[in-house]
């Protein structure tokens, strides 16, 4: 085993409420990382984010691979631009030569993300190739040339998810829960849950359930018919009567169609909290026109979630007030990217929403112990595993209808029996 060299950092956050900041002592070399975590203090590892650990941790990669993960849906999840009949993303593992592993996944949602199931495991094999070929590296740097592997929107999912799978070994090497990783504000969230576009009475009958479930927001899925959104909208209002609203239209409408719908909805008396996605992705100028009327005459926020696919797309939106909430996915612009664009909204004032495509508890669980650590999402949407008729995951955070709990176990706390995985 090569020498550990020990080192003392004081490292700045990235954001106040992103990474902690503290000063301490970290091995460098991961081969004695988990044996010196063991004799750390439970007050030092409470203070040690991620950017101290991809700053001092060593990433010595003994295998990697990509896998095929499919799961089968309760009902088709039919939004505005597309169909699902069942999931079909990848999974992606990463074991270290201190034995631990790291648990990743990647979405595939056809008109969202760019990649297929295919392509996606192609692009996996060539991360993961990389990173059991490459000398041991400190984790920034993995990560860094991860990137440069898998750039830019066109091959995000499947980036996000070995940088899931790297962090999440890490972390699981040191000890720590990912939700503590992030920030530790809380170990829980509340999420909202979704009806898809279906009939009226399909759509009461869900909204019914959920409410025996405790959920007390639904997102619902719009955008294909303005007639039928109303008629779906009037029959859940019946079925849970105290419910908030929020309406995800995946560039479903133009802007006088988005307008047309608030109108009829403050005729009803109905006042959503959130409009997400109204109009295309490229349409700025309808973007704008309907969250300067949403906000003005309706005092409804608008989100921007096709829209912002980079974080010069959040720029763009912060400049011309083109919406006054970011959805941020891990799968448009991955972990790394993800954090930058936090920081950045943080600072304009812009509220945040985190969601995902359609995950296991993979990747919703990664989404969630961020959520939960940062604490600084006014919207959560990380439903989709309660969408899914089967759980591949063992482990991993618990559910009590809307609301997540993540435990004190190591890293993401889920993983698969990888031999029953495609």
């Amino acid at each position: 085993m090569a020498m550990a060299m020990a080192q003392t950092l004081n490292i700045n956050d990235l954001t106040g409420s992103c990474f902690s900041s503290t000063r301490i002592r970290c091995v460098s070399n991961n081969k004695s990382t988990f044996e010196a975590a063991q004799t750390t203090t439970s007050s030092t590892m409470m203070g040690f984010g991620l950017k101290s650990l991809m700053g001092t941790f060593v990433v010595d990669v003994q295998r990697a691979q990509g896998r095929g993960l499919n799961v089968p849906l309760i009902a088709p999840f039919t939004i505005a631009s597309s169909k699902l009949e069942k999931v079909e993303n990848v999974a992606i593992r990463v074991e270290l030569s201190n034995g631990c592993v790291g648990w990743g996944e990647a979405p595939i949602l056809p008109s969202v993300t760019c990649e297929d199931q295919s392509l996606a495991l192609h692009k996996a094999a060539q991360a993961c190739d990389f990173l059991c070929r490459a000398p041991p590296m400190i984790l920034s740097l993995a990560l860094r040339e991860i990137s440069n592997i898998l750039p830019a929107h066109d091959f995000a999912s499947v980036r996000a998810g070995v940088e899931m799978a790297l962090i999440d070994a890490a972390a699981n090497s040191i000890g720590i829960p990912l939700w503590r990783l992030f920030g530790g504000a809380s170990n829980t969230i509340t999420t909202d849950i979704t009806i898809p576009i279906v009939s009226p009475t399909e759509a009461a009958e869900l909204a019914s359930k959920y409410r025996k479930q405790g959920f007390t927001t639904l997102k619902l899925k719009v955008g294909k018919n303005l007639t039928e959104d109303i008629q779906v909208l009037k029959a859940i209002r019946v079925a849970h009567p105290n419910c908030s609203f929020i309406l995800d239209a995946n560039e479903g409408y133009t802007s006088t169609e988005a307008i047309q719908v608030l109108h009829d909805l403050h005729e009803m008396g109905v006042t959503p909290v959130l409009l997400e996605q109204p109009v295309h992705r490229d349409d700025w100028v309808g973007l704008r026109q309907v969250t300067r009327i949403a906000k003005d005459k309706f005092g409804i926020s608008v989100a921007a979630d096709e829209s912002c696919r980079s974080l010069n797309d959040v720029h763009k939106i912060i400049k011309d007030k083109l919406a006054d909430v970011i959805n941020i996915k891990l799968a448009k612009v991955g972990v790394i990217g993800a954090l930058e664009i936090i920081e950045v909204a943080q600072q304009s004032g812009l509220n945040l929403m985190i969601g995902g495509m359609v995950e296991t508890r993979l990747a919703m669980g990664f989404a969630g112990h961020l959520a939960a650590g940062l604490g600084c999402f006014k919207f959560i949407d990380l439903d989709t595993p309660l969408l899914l008729s089967e759980d591949p995951v063992n482990g991993g955070y618990e559910v009590s209808g809307a609301v997540y709990q993540f435990v004190n176990a190591r890293g993401h706390g889920g993983f698969l029996h990888w031999h029953t995985v495609a």
